[in-house]
């Protein structure tokens, strides 16, 4: 193939281009540009021709129309070889471009801003960009398009070597073009969403799905090793890793789900979660997060080793010293005390991650993948339910005790895996039982698990993520010492089970809100 004779060069982020175009210079090759681009390389002392006197048609518009021109896509698209297509570009005196290197207007970074306006994210809006690029990848057989500054390296040193790019590498960089054109018009078809209240129903599905997610790191395998996974998307906004190895596919699903469980009791008393396989094994609230820790380790001694510890407040050097006694996988908190990061650092396969935002605030939708090239969208859980939303069942109201005591387990059992039961009193879990094919073997493994901690659930609360669909699961309950229960009620044997509450003396409230976590 011949040598690259003409290149066109139109940046927004001017990262390394210096360096490529004086490559491109000292290989002979004719460098086209505009404005701020061609201005930055005749700095740099290099022989910058202008677009508008390559296409002899001045740039318009406020810069709007420059490059919108047949002898720019004329230019790109013309197939080499083509005899009609030589002819055409011959006739209208069309000079071949082999070599285009754009990157496009900031359009994610500006309307990241908080003050962005409707005309400035209009404005930044890429239009000549996008077409340069999708023309000369369409054409990458001849042609060599960049939109990454990673890539001005590897185009250099083939270029320096035989004065061309390779298929393989013009081909990778075409389909890299098609990616980055679709993430570019999905940030603004999304955001223009938003501005225009498109969906103003935030109820309503949308009718499209648009998922721009770059990758933020390559991650060492999935669930399993024999499986490939990489972690997309903003992660980093969200949460800092402060120490320790790198953190794995399931310690990311383990400390999300932490973190959006203690972000459950953002303002209350210090508060502390264990979470194991993303299911709470253990929270406990105190005056301090010493007293949380104990009170949430006393629930289950056995699952938090290689556990997830979630905090709702900055972690200091007591508690740190407790939880450094066990081995755990990650700690998250809001932010650590020196002396606690002193302690935890001396364990240096030990994660600490910095909650940077409330997950709790980010995107109110969950997008999962079904296979088949299928997804299930839905609103993310984020119902709060308030003292005033409990809807008295039973001839006995809760005491003050067990009414405090339901809206703390009802925070934790919408954050376990269906069915889900959960024991607690007043600041503290007792039994958790989740994920079970029955809700009677809930209760009962959450029942067992209290016996084996030691924990007498004389007086507790019981709470269900669903309705009890027959009497005998709160009978369960109440012959295990329960005296309250939190349920969301809706079954057609509620007044059966508002019956065998009332006959055992225990308090039970409605919610109106299932829990259901698949």
């Amino acid at each position: 193939m011949s040598k690259i004779e003409r290149a066109l060069l139109s940046v927004s982020d001017k990262t390394g281009l210096v360096a490529l175009a004086t490559t491109l210079s000292a290989a002979g090759v004719e460098l086209l540009s505009t404005g701020g681009t061609a201005r930055v390389l005749r700095e740099a002392g290099l022989d910058v021709k202008d677009i508008s006197e390559h296409t002899g048609f001045p740039e318009m518009l406020d810069g709007r129309v420059k490059t919108l021109h047949p002898k720019v896509h004329g230019g790109l698209l013309h197939i080499r070889g083509n005899a009609e297509h030589e002819a055409a570009v011959a006739e209208h005196r069309i000079p071949p471009i082999d070599l285009v290197v754009v990157n496009l207007y900031p359009f994610e970074e500006t309307v990241a801003k908080r003050d962005v306006t409707l005309e400035d994210a209009i404005e930044n809006i890429d239009i000549g960009g996008p077409s340069m690029l999708r023309s000369a990848a369409k054409n990458h057989d001849s042609v060599t398009v960049v939109v990454d500054c990673a890539d001005y390296e590897t185009v250099a040193n083939q270029i320096k070597s035989s004065g061309n790019t390779d298929l393989a590498t013009r081909r990778r960089l075409a389909a890299k073009v098609y990616a980055r054109t679709a993430r570019y018009d999905a940030a603004i078809a999304a955001h223009l969403e938003r501005e225009f209240e498109v969906a103003n129903d935030d109820a309503a599905a949308p009718p499209d799905i648009f998922i721009r997610s770059p990758q933020a790191q390559a991650l060492r395998y999935g669930e399993n090793p024999h499986q490939a996974a990489a972690l997309y998307g903003p992660f980093g906004e969200f949460y800092q890793q402060l120490h320790g190895k790198a953190l794995s596919y399931n310690n990311i699903l383990d400390l999300t789900a932490a973190a959006n469980l203690i972000s459950e009791f953002r303002g209350e008393p210090p508060t502390l979660a264990i979470l194991k396989h993303t299911n709470p094994c253990g929270v406990g609230q105190d005056s301090n997060l010493a007293g949380a820790w104990d009170k949430a380790f006393e629930t289950d001694k056995q699952a938090p080793f290689g556990g997830i510890i979630a905090v709702n407040e900055p972690l200091d050097a007591e508690c740190a010293g407790r939880i450094a006694e066990i081995f755990s996988e990650v700690i998250v908190a809001p932010d650590f005390s020196p002396d606690a990061l002193e302690i935890l650092q001396a364990k240096k396969n030990l994660r600490l991650i910095k909650l940077l935002k409330n997950p709790l605030t980010a995107a109110p939708w969950d997008l999962r993948s079904v296979g088949a090239e299928s997804y299930l969208w839905q609103q993310r859980d984020v119902k709060a339910t308030s003292s005033g939303d409990l809807k008295q069942a039973t001839k006995r109201a809760p005491t003050d005790s067990e009414r405090n005591a339901m809206l703390f387990g009802w925070k934790i059992v919408k954050h376990l895996k269906s069915n889900a039961i959960v024991y607690v009193s007043e600041g503290r879990t007792l039994g958790i039982g989740a994920g079970q094919m029955s809700r009677v073997d809930s209760s009962r493994i959450a029942v067992w698990k209290a016996g084996e901690a030691g924990l007498s659930l004389e007086g507790s609360v019981v709470c269900s993520d669903a309705f009890f669909p027959f009497p005998d699961g709160l009978i369960a309950a109440a012959e295990a010492g329960a005296t309250a229960a939190i349920q969301p009620g809706g079954s057609v044997r509620d007044e059966q089970v508002i019956e065998a509450a009332d006959q055992r003396d225990v308090a039970m409230v409605f919610t109106g809100t299932r829990h259901f976590r698949h």
